[in-house]
């Protein structure tokens, strides 16, 4: 899924906020740095030793930044296909989609998750008939989100922002096997389905998500009890925690992008290299903002394009690095980079123009005055390893 950018947006509040862990992340060891508007976690035991960690076991992240909300009302799904272009009325019940959020000339203003709920109870909320979403957001926009959904959605859809609701992500192949030590009924879950489960008289909504490229689950949860569960996870053997580098290298290795870097409002979902983000029906019937600009580089292609890039040499490029053409000339940037601990090599994503985005075409680069070459690559760089369901079940 998606990420967020560093930089504290102006529509945040100033004072650097504290996740509901954030007394449990500096009692295991936990590097706090600020991001996103909040001290976050950067890393525990290391970088590399967490990356692999999750490749390998399963990792805990606390990503209780990102913003929860839910929309419920008489007719949900209608208003909001015309800021995201996905079908959301064909979604069924427990199931989740990938979207964008789109500004009226189509540029991308977020990526989200979003799910269709058969009930709002396991967030502590009375079922009121209708439909009910839920959506998880980028936290550095997260406020920014909501006051654009509510300046386009009508009175009659209802926005709860659950700021009482932390969130965690058990990542990795082991993950799967742990959580099931805890609660049962997880493992009936497959890639991009949800549901709400109960521990120890805590309601919990779980997705089997994530943004790794990992089998692994998304869980929303009371604030108050976020530590007694996180608890209860690392104390299983497959289970440590694991901070924001690991989660950068992790999502890079799988090819997913980062908004505010890879993703940003001048960027389209076709430029973004997220087509797929465009359901079937919504490509015919269009209706969502900036339909005709997206739908036109859908039919003829991009201006631009997001690339994977294996870089070279021993040392990464990083973002803001220029690529440039044989004449030196700046054509296009880097928009994330650093080493694949997976790989053993760097990698990066870059936007370059479409006549650059070719699997195989040789790439300049230039940071900080020195040349560096790569190559377009296949994403993603890693073989991405959900559980998904077989077809027809």
């Amino acid at each position: 899924m998606s990420e967020d950018m560093p930089d504290q947006d102006e529509a945040q509040p100033i004072e650097t906020q504290t996740l509901p862990l954030d007394a449990w992340h500096r009692a295991h060891g936990g590097r706090m740095v600020p991001f996103a508007g909040y001290h976050m976690p950067v890393q525990f035991e290391g970088i590399m030793a967490e990356h692999l960690w999750t490749r390998e076991r399963a990792g805990l992240f606390d990503v209780s930044h990102m913003g929860q909300v839910l929309l419920t009302g008489a007719d949900v799904a209608g208003p909001l296909e015309q800021l995201l272009p996905g079908d959301l009325h064909g979604l069924k019940t427990d199931r989740m989609r990938y979207s964008l959020l789109l500004a009226e000339d189509g540029g991308i203003l977020d990526d989200l998750m979003i799910t269709r709920l058969a009930s709002t109870a396991p967030f502590g909320m009375e079922d009121e008939g209708g439909e009910a979403f839920y959506m998880v957001v980028n936290g550095a926009v997260k406020y920014e989100d909501i006051s654009f959904l509510r300046e386009h959605l009508p009175d009659e859809v209802t926005i709860n922002h659950l700021e009482d609701h932390a969130l965690l992500a058990l990542q990795g192949p082991g993950a799967g096997d742990a959580l099931a030590q805890l609660l049962s009924g997880t493992d009936a879950l497959y890639f991009m389905q949800a549901g709400g489960f109960d521990w120890d008289g805590v309601p919990l909504w779980i997705s089997r998500s994530g943004y790794t490229g990992e089998d692994g689950f998304e869980i929303s949860l009371p604030a108050a009890d976020a530590e007694r569960f996180a608890t209860a996870l690392v104390a299983l053997d497959a289970v440590k925690p694991v901070g924001l580098g690991a989660r950068d290298s992790l999502r890079l290795e799988a090819g997913l992008p980062l908004y505010g870097h890879d993703l940003t409002e001048q960027t389209t979902p076709m430029a973004g290299g997220l087509g797929f983000a465009l359901s079937k029906r919504r490509r015919e019937e269009g209706g969502f903002h900036g339909h005709e600009r997206v739908l036109g580089e859908h039919r003829d292609g991009p201006v631009t394009q997001r690339v994977g890039l294996l870089i070279d040499g021993r040392q990464p490029v990083r973002e803001g690095a220029e690529v440039v053409d044989e004449g030196g000339q700046a054509i296009g940037r880097i928009t994330s980079g650093g080493h694949a601990p997976s790989l053993g090599q760097p990698i990066a994503m870059a936007t370059v123009p479409a006549a650059f985005a070719a699997i195989g075409h040789r790439i300049h680069i230039r940071q900080r005055g020195k040349d560096f070459t790569g190559t377009v690559a296949a994403m993603p760089f890693v073989q991405q390893r959900y559980r998904r369901a077989s077809k027809g079940s």
